[in-house]
This record gives C-alpha cells, structure tokens and sequence, in this order.
C-alpha cells in the first residue's frame, strides 16, 4: 500500500430529524483546539435549520411521547452501548475539545455513557417520584400523573462538549420530551459525531435534532418559536438568556436556568464581572431536577364511595 495516500477528513453536518443535512446557508466555520488548531469545518446553522429541526421535533413528538417508559429506557440504554462501542472517537475528540489528557479525556467520556445509563433507568420510575393519589376533602379521589411538555430547545454547555451535553440532553427525552439542541459554539464536534450514534441508535428520527453555530443567531429564532414549548438556557450567558426569556414569555415557554446550588462558588464573583453561563458542577450527582424540568402534572378526579345502578363502584 502506498504511504502517500491522501487522510480523509470527516465531514461534520447536523443532525436534523435522522438525517444529515448540511447547513440550509450552506455556511461552515472553523473549528480548533485548545492551542488553536484546526480540527475541521462544522456547519454554521441558520434560522430555517432551526425551523426544521422544530418541525422534526414536532413529528416525532407524539410517537416518542407516547411510547411506553420501559420503551424509552431501552432505547437510551441502546445509545449508551453505542457510546460505548465508539469510545476511543470521542475520547480524542473531547481531549481536543477541551484541552484535556487522553486520561481525563476518558474519564469524562466514561461518565458520560454512566449518565446516560442513569437515565435510561429513570424513563419507568419518575412517575413513581413525582406522581400519585391527592388527599380529598370529599368524596373523591384524584391521580396526578407527570406528562412531557413538548418540543423543548436546549442550549448545550460551552465548556462541557461532551458530559454537559449528554446532561441536559438525555434527562429531557428520558421524561418523553422531543430536542432541539444547540451545540457549544466553540467545541462542537463531540455533539455532531453524537448525532451519528444516535441515527445508528433504536432512537426515532426528530426526537432529537443537533445544531451547531453562533449559539445566539440560532436561540433568538428558537426561543421565539411558537411550536417550541421549552427552553433550557444553560448555554447562553446571562445578557443572551435575558433576551430569550423576554422572547420565550410570547407563548409561555418554560424556561429551565443552571440551579445556583450546582455552580461553582469560585467563580461567583467573577461572572458577576463578566456575566456569561456559570458551568455546572458536570461531574456532580445529577439528581432529578433535570427529568422534572419539562414534565407537567395532569391531575384527574373520580367520585368514590358511591353505587352505580349495578351495584358497583365508579
């Protein structure tokens, strides 16, 4: 074989209803590493890839929703083995992502696969957590049941590219909810290549749909969207995340914001000088809040304790 073969560079391209579009604009942007790099071109999204990606979402939302839990729990388990299965690839590509040693760089790509794990085990027990039968003054009992809120567009972590994505990413679908996810503008790739495990994965095409770019071209159009029902802001910093919770009252929108208890006290006094996204504690127990943050409660009451004309109960 000869040496002077040309290397084949990856193509990156989004992830838009199980499929890979390239940017509608056409538009890429240059990704590079800690020392600066080139690493490759990554599609820069425009506001019709975003309407797309809603539009994907939208589709898929009733199947995904209306799933069964254990179904669900299975098919994230499945993009855990996939993860699993294309670990050395994300380990090079968050080690360049981030700055980190290949050691580091494994360990956070191994606690990413355990997170998704971790979730997948939720899908059949958070209804248990959250759910439930009421105390009733009267002659009644009611259930309260949690159900997904919708399509809901999350803003990825900067830093984290990999561990923080799979955090706000696999809780939200775990509790029956379609994405849209905007990747960090600066580490993309490890949210592109995720789009492949997951159109390889059991997973629908649309319940989850990744986009890279200029995360502020692309969250004004999102959060103003009138078909997207959320929005997680954890990626934006605090001027942006202003913008768009103004943007997302138009219809309601639940908005999710970083929980001050996971940031980082350290550097409290320095984003109050230079207010962008305060990164969570990825690393951290993730707890529950993440999976309730775009569930509502349906409550529905019966009468008790009286007799039909058949002599039963209704």
């Amino acid at each position: 074989m000869s040496d002077n073969r040309l290397s084949v560079f990856k193509t990156y391209k989004l992830y838009v209803g199980g499929k890979f579009p390239r940017s509608e604009s056409g538009r890429v942007y240059e990704v590079t590493d800690s020392k600066g790099k080139w690493l490759a071109n990554a599609p820069q999204s425009s506001r019709k890839d975003a309407r797309d990606a809603v539009g994907a979402a939208r589709k898929a939302f009733g199947g995904w929703s209306g799933a069964t839990a254990y179904n669900r729990g299975q098919i994230l388990y499945r993009v855990a083995e996939m993860l699993e299965g294309r670990r050395e690839q994300f380990v090079r590509e968050v080690a360049e992502a981030e700055g980190l040693s290949k050691s580091k760089a494994a360990a956070v790509v191994d606690a990413a696969v355990d997170r998704w794990v971790w979730y997948a085990g939720w899908t059949d027990k958070i209804a248990q957590v959250v759910g439930g039968a009421n105390p009733v003054a009267g002659p009644f009992f009611n259930l309260s049941t949690p159900e997904p809120t919708g399509v809901v567009t999350v803003l990825a972590p900067q830093e984290s590219s990999f561990l923080g994505l799979v955090s706000v990413i696999a809780p939200v679908i775990a509790a029956g909810n379609t994405v849209v996810v905007v990747a960090s503008a600066k580490a993309p790739l490890p949210a592109l290549s995720l789009g492949e495990v997951l159109a390889t994965s059991d997973l629908p095409g649309g319940v989850v749909n990744v986009l890279s770019g200029k995360t502020a071209e692309i969250a004004a159009p999102l959060a103003a969207h009138q078909d997207v029902n959320g929005i997680d802001l954890t990626g934006a910093d605090a001027d942006l995340a202003k913008e768009l919770e103004i943007a997302a009252a138009d219809n309601l929108k639940r908005v999710s914001r970083p929980p001050v208890s996971r940031r980082h006290p350290e550097k409290e006094a320095q984003s109050a000088a230079h207010p962008q996204a305060v990164e969570s504690d990825w690393t951290a127990d993730p707890g529950t809040h993440r999976l309730t943050a775009f569930l509502e409660t349906k409550t529905v009451w019966h009468p008790t304790g009286a007799l039909g004309a058949s002599g039963s109960s209704y």
